[in-house]
């Protein structure tokens, strides 16, 4: 396999990926009205039945996914520049937790528009363990990516609960259990593109495109399966449900994850696909910026401090606003990145980053 010197030149379809993984939490998080869950009262039927069906292939998509590709992108960034620095002998673990601590500066800022749906802070959590395994070997790095996607601890919960009725959960509530079941989650994608970088398995040779097409096929099969295992567990009792069928839910959406991931480094191979989504391209550098920014655009389109049109917009509505807030942000990156190398946020995050360096 080709090895760059320097530094690693950046990789298009990341880019591109990333962007779709930001679009996807947008349109998401617009069904939502942005965790402010005033919808119309009084809609006609078949706006009601439109409605459905938008939050149900919206949410079958990427609900849960995007920020699964996020998180994978984020482990992917990491490999990046910490090999970077490896190159010219430099150790990038501590200049991490200072661009984690960063990262909570901005997590914080978010959550003044985005109360309680924040995933940033939870990604300056479980991101740590990309510093405590930042000098394994890849099969160590790889094993630890599947000890945290196993879920082991809810797996422990469902097995004592069966061998003894008399086991109790950990006295959590529930948003706050699927919560700590979505931060070993995240720390395994953390490490699974970790991975994925060591491995340069985003580089386009004949030999890595044909481990995606595997793992296309082995995801869809897989996907299915547990789907369905998931819907009879979560039926079944309360510890089962609770456990084992957390440990499910995550599993078939990693799987569907993973779909979405080959599919799209796949497709965009082909110039017809690449061209058409060019677009995303622009849209992935600036991530930060345009996650940010959605925040505040949601709360002011939604929230009565705003414009106040969350009783006005149900599903249908929410995602055509969603997708205006889309198009006019890879606007704004195209016009800002003609001008600038990076968006305004990553700007300061970089810099802030490497204050005291000459970087």
């Amino acid at each position: 396999m080709e090895q760059f010197i320097g530094k690693h030149p950046r990789i298009e379809a990341v880019d591109a990926l990333r962007g779709f993984a930001v679009m996807a939490i947008l349109l998401v998080h617009n069904l939502e009205h942005f965790i402010f869950p005033v919808y119309p009262a009084d809609s006609p039927g078949w706006l009601n039945a439109l409605d459905q069906g938008v939050f149900n292939v919206v949410f079958t998509l990427f609900a849960g996914k995007a920020y699964a590709i996020f998180a994978l992108l984020f482990g992917f960034t990491f490999y990046i520049q910490s090999d970077n620095l490896k190159r010219r002998g430099g150790d990038f673990g501590y200049r991490f937790l200072w661009r984690l601590v960063l990262l909570a500066g901005f997590a914080t800022l978010n959550a003044a528009f985005f109360p309680a749906g924040d995933v940033l802070l939870l990604f300056v959590i479980a991101g740590l363990v990309l510093f405590f395994t930042r000098n394994w070997g890849d099969g160590a790095i790889l094993a630890a990516a599947v000890v945290f996607l196993l879920q082991p601890v809810e797996w422990y919960h469902c097995i004592a609960g069966l061998l003894n009725p008399a086991h109790r959960l950990p006295d959590l509530g529930v948003g706050e259990m699927y919560a700590r079941v979505a931060e070993y989650t995240k720390a395994g994608m953390f490490l699974l593109g970790f991975y994925i970088g060591r491995k340069q398995l985003f580089v386009a040779t004949e030999k890595n495109l044909r481990f995606w097409v595997k793992t296309l096929i082995v995801s869809a099969i897989a996907f299915a399966p547990l789907y369905t295992l998931r819907e009879l567990v979560m039926d079944n009792g309360a510890v089962v449900g609770q456990t084992a069928g957390t440990a499910l839910d995550m599993w078939q959406k990693l799987a569907f994850t993973l779909v979405l991931v080959a599919s799209f480094i796949l497709l965009y191979q082909r110039r017809k696909f690449s061209a058409a989504v060019a677009g995303l391209r622009f849209y992935g550098r600036m991530s930060l910026t345009n996650y940010l920014s959605q925040s505040v655009i949601g709360a002011f389109v939604y929230f009565p401090f705003g414009l106040y049109l969350a009783p006005r917009c149900g599903y249908t509505a929410s995602l055509l606003v969603g997708i205006l807030v889309f198009l006019l942000q890879v606007r704004f990156c195209k016009w800002w990145l003609g001008r600038h190398k990076q968006g305004p946020l990553e700007y300061i995050w970089h810099k802030w980053t490497w204050i005291g360096t000459d970087k």
